[in-house]
């Protein structure tokens, strides 16, 4: 397909998943399923109506501590949704149940440990047959009280001017970026091949075949190998959420997706070619590093519809909801307009944000999806392959391989 500016080529898209939404009404709508947050077949629902409409992948919402209006520590709200379960251990239970959708679930770096992060994204993979991937997500200071091993010193988000502020959140960015690190080098701590599972001989592994990875950092000191054998695409996709220079550049150096939160088409633009300089001078020009503008989205039959309804929400809720995203309301032919103007700006993907569910997750599915098909601006089935390949990812050989192991 020839791509111009009028008829831009198709585009990736994922959805991700919070709850009843990211509305902090959405539990209170009438179809909504609060007491269902809890088990696995909320779950399964939500990412089987994903698959039926074709997205790229899923991801999950997590953290370490309880969600809040507040940016530095628990609030005492009593009406809006508290409590979640673990996102990987969510993402490996729904696997079975799915065929072609990537699950990418995410798991904090900075109160976790490289080693358990990297088998249980492995594991993941083998599970799915080669759809994993990992939001990578540096915790809020707040949480540091729940782990007792680092000074608890919150801050707010009008505090991140301030110098040693800046400093700190520099410093977590740094550890994030030797997490990533180690992880990948985990999962390239055995060679393909190295599992020979020979009972005429005896041989289960190649011993040659593992490597000790022997990461030594001011943050981490992990020798290897993993004991989770290569995941089926190498390398899981990496991914992570990025809202200024700092985060762009742990995205440019570390990840295969980020998610970045334009306001409107000049600002996709200028975070596109922030990010593009930062991969340059991270020496990854040659690699695809797939940017994703991130928008909350409310979809009706009509925009006035939509406003109505979030202004519904609003009044539940007691305050007009905001987010870092831009919060679109309208049709599913206006957000197909502006995810195509949006595409032309630079951004090769988007992950919306459903803000009630199930409701705009079927919208979503059930009519943003066909009216890209109808433009030509979206797949009308799956193709055959990892999650890494629907990407335009190819899978790498394993950095320790000897030349010739590679080659074979």
């Amino acid at each position: 397909m020839t791509t111009t500016p009028n008829t831009p080529g198709p585009l990736h898209l994922a959805v991700a998943l919070d709850g009843a939404g990211w509305h902090p009404a959405a539990w209170r709508e009438p179809d909504a399923r609060p007491a269902e947050l809890f088990t696995a077949r909320y779950w399964t629902d939500l990412v089987a109506e994903a698959e039926a409409g074709l997205l790229d992948f899923v991801t999950i919402e997590d953290a370490l501590s309880l969600q809040s209006t507040r940016f530095d520590g628990p609030d005492t709200r009593t009406d809006q949704v508290r409590g979640r379960l673990d996102a990987v251990l969510i993402a490996a239970r729904v696997a079975p149940t799915t065929e072609h959708i990537g699950l990418v679930p995410t798991a904090t770096v900075t109160h976790t440990e490289p080693f358990h992060v990297s088998k249980a994204i492995a594991t993941l993979d083998f599970v799915s047959l080669g759809r994993a991937g990992w939001r990578a997500q540096v915790s809020r200071p707040a949480e540091n009280a729940h782990f007792g091993r680092r000074e608890h010193r919150p801050f707010t988000v009008e505090d991140l001017d301030r110098p040693d502020v800046a400093a700190t959140v520099a410093e977590n960015f740094a550890e994030a970026q030797d997490f990533v690190e180690v992880v990948r080098r985990l999962w390239d701590s055995w060679e393909d091949g190295a599992e020979i599972r020979d009972a005429a001989t005896g041989r289960f592994i190649d011993r040659g075949k593992l490597h000790y990875i022997d990461f030594v950092g001011p943050r981490f000191r992990v020798r290897g190998p993993s004991i989770v054998p290569r995941p089926p695409q190498g390398q899981p996709l990496v991914t992570v959420l990025a809202h200024a220079t700092v985060p762009y550049r742990l995205g440019a150096r570390s990840a295969d997706v980020v998610y970045v939160t334009p306001r409107d088409h000049d600002d996709a633009r200028a975070i596109v070619t922030e990010i593009r300089a930062e991969q340059r001078a991270a020496q990854r020009e040659s690699e695809t590093v797939h940017v994703f503008g991130d928008l909350v989205v409310l979809l009706d039959e009509s925009t006035a519809a939509a406003r109505d309804r979030k202004a519904r929400l609003d009044e539940l809720d007691g305050a007009e909801y905001d987010s870092d995203a831009l919060v679109f309301t309208g049709t599913a032919a206006d957000l197909a307009d502006l995810l195509q103007d949006w595409q032309d700006a630079g951004l090769t993907g988007f992950r919306l944000r459903p803000a009630a569910l199930p409701h705009d997750l079927h919208a979503i599915t059930r009519d943003l999806v066909p009216e890209l098909q109808r433009r030509g601006a979206f797949r009308t089935a799956y193709e055959a392959g990892s999650l890494r390949a629907r990407l335009g990812l190819p899978r790498p050989d394993s950095r320790y391989a000897t030349p010739t192991a590679a080659a074979s």
